[in-house]
């Protein structure tokens, strides 16, 4: 069986994209793990999969795979490319999107510019919500990784982001400390690490080491989670403008119960057919 699908990106955080409201099969963990190899298989960050909804006040379901076959809740960048998908294969006339993920309903926006906004929903802080163990919610937390402390903000965007704040992002310990934080027993579903060095008030630079995929070019909800944990601790004020290796996404947010809103880019690199 032949399957078409669609190599995406927004700021180098690559997709694999599949239809499967127009074609049908029942896609496994173990075909998001071969297809993902960058050596053997088409390669990316993310398999995205759009399903037809269950819920009546949805226009779409959204899964999410990592490259080593674990599903997530949420994906920033991957909301964005999933927008411009069903637009392009005209799936959709609606150019603002109601999306049912594992993480909630998140509201797209196709703007004129090409730019797509994404209403990411409030940002869960509370750490049972996270989920992360604490014994009460705090802006930040000091967590032991072999032996030494570490102190980071804990939040969830439909998923669990951890944020440090470092003094240089290009000298920041992102390969030693992302996947020993992302495997840290207090983050029980394990957690993506967001690296942030603050320019000024209104700008910043992030690195992501992401669970499941190791670092990546761009994380949109890790762009968020940053953008949460700054204006939170007063180090940053809304809208804020964060670099990633990849690109730029524009970040606002009005404070606790209010939802993050998300701008960037999506681009569609090409199509291909694969083999299930």
């Amino acid at each position: 069986m032949l399957l078409r699908f669609t190599k995406m990106h927004g700021l180098g955080n690559d997709f694999m994209v599949l239809d499967l409201v127009s074609q049908h099969a029942h896609i496994q963990p173990k075909h998001a793990k071969m297809w993902g190899d960058r050596h053997t298989g088409i390669g990316f960050d993310q398999l995205l999969i759009v399903e037809a909804p269950s819920n009546p006040d949805v226009d779409f379901r959204y899964r999410i795979f990592n490259s080593d076959g674990s599903e997530v809740e949420q994906c920033g960048n991957g909301a964005r490319c999933f927008a411009r998908f069903v637009l392009d294969k005209r799936l959709t006339a609606k150019r603002r999107i109601r999306v049912e993920t594992k993480g909630g309903i998140i509201e797209l926006d196709v703007r004129n510019d090409g730019q797509i906004g994404v209403n990411m929903g409030a940002p869960r802080l509370l750490p049972a919500e996270i989920p992360f163990q604490a014994d009460e919610q705090a802006l930040s937390y000091q967590v032991d990784v072999d032996g030494t402390p570490v102190e980071l903000a804990a939040v969830s965007m439909g998923n669990p982001h951890a944020v440090l704040r470092v003094q240089d992002i290009n000298t920041a310990p992102v390969h030693e400390l992302g996947p020993k934080i992302e495997h840290h027993p207090r983050f029980p579903a394990r957690v993506n690490v967001g690296f942030l060095q603050v320019i000024d008030r209104h700008r910043a630079q992030l690195r992501v080491w992401e669970r499941g995929a190791g670092e990546t070019q761009a994380c949109g909800t890790g762009a968020c989670a940053a953008a949460v944990a700054a204006i939170s601790q007063g180090w940053m004020d809304s809208p804020l403008l964060i670099d990633l290796p990849g690109g730029r996404l524009s970040i606002e947010w009005a404070g606790p119960g209010q939802p993050v809103l998300m701008t960037g880019p999506a681009v569609r690199v090409y199509e291909g057919q694969v083999r299930l």
